[in-house]
């Protein structure tokens, strides 16, 4: 049912975005589908970038508008109700030079309704995926990008008017209880390349990784990690928080590390625009510079 949390499959409660997207195949004719549907198999399924289209076609090209209401539910459920205003102001205003929200694009792999399937949105600064759950152990489904360049493309110190500098200031807070020894440990010289799908490989590693393990924080301190880490969740839906936080325990919690970078400060203010949190089985690189770029995976295991 449209306006439900969940639906039954199999016996299984589906979200509702889960749902919706069974919705929105069903009602596909075979010219669409051609245009949008490909297989689970397909590696297209796992791409990850910060302002591409999964397809040709954009979804004013190829779905009917009561078809585009479908597709923004989707999207919309897939945020948290607290959050969900900020994302579509993002949204829209990063895109609205390519025709808002229906220059957006879409794809459907595998069977929705009768077998593994998942959903994948993308734009400017925008990759979401849902799933319900048929990529085993992986949260979000797989990889995701959010993003937003708020006055202009190259943002202002403050980043003002940013839907998600929110983050960066919680993970500052974090930074600024550290003492000078972590400090130092925690600052690091130039961050990762933004490559796609590279941006965010997991290591499986638990030492190494740049910055200061958690291991080294004081309880108060770790209590500010759990702090950031709620913070990026914030926006996303109930049940892809919950599977986040299961999964990043079950790398161990001690084994995260903090790094932030020091060659990459935008007003060179010591507010450190660069940062990420990153353990044997996630990363989360949040790049302030020129403009907001957050890239996230999480695995049960790398």
């Amino acid at each position: 049912m449209l306006g439900s949390s969940f639906a039954e499959e199999g016996g299984a409660k589906m979200p509702a975005s889960e749902t919706l997207v069974q919705q929105l195949y069903g009602s596909l004719d075979e010219g669409q589908r051609s245009a949008i549907c490909l297989p689970w198999e397909d590696p297209l399924r796992l791409k990850v970038d910060n302002n591409w289209h999964i397809r040709p076609k954009r979804l004013r090209d190829v779905l009917k508008p009561d078809q585009q209401d479908i597709v923004r539910q989707i999207f919309d459920k897939l945020h948290s109700d607290e959050y969900k205003k900020e994302v579509w102001r993002q949204f829209d205003h990063d895109n609205q030079g390519d025709g808002g929200f229906a220059s957006a694009s879409v794809a459907i792999f595998g069977t929705p309704g009768s077998g593994k399937f998942e959903f994948v949105l993308t734009g400017r600064h925008c990759t979401r995926r849902c799933d319900g759950d048929s990529e085993a152990g992986t949260a979000f489904g797989g990889p995701i990008f959010y993003g937003h360049a708020a006055k202009s493309f190259n943002e202002k110190p403050d980043h003002e008017g940013n839907a998600y500098w929110f983050q960066a200031k919680r993970a500052n807070e974090l930074f600024q209880a550290l003492d000078g020894k972590q400090r130092e440990l925690a600052l690091c010289d130039t961050s990762r390349d933004e490559e796609g799908n590279d941006t965010v490989k997991l290591t499986g590693k638990t030492r190494g990784l740049d910055g200061i393990p958690v291991a080294d924080l004081t309880a108060d301190q770790k209590g500010l990690v759990r702090g950031v880490l709620k913070d990026l969740l914030a926006p996303f839906r109930a049940e892809d928080a919950t599977e986040s936080m299961k999964y990043i325990e079950a790398g161990g919690f001690d084994n995260l590390h903090l790094a932030y970078y020091k060659n990459q400060d935008l007003g060179k203010d010591s507010v450190w625009d660069v940062w990420q949190v990153e353990g044997p089985n996630m990363v989360w690189f949040f790049r302030g510079e020129p403009h907001v770029h957050c890239w996230a995976h999480i695995k049960q295991t790398a």
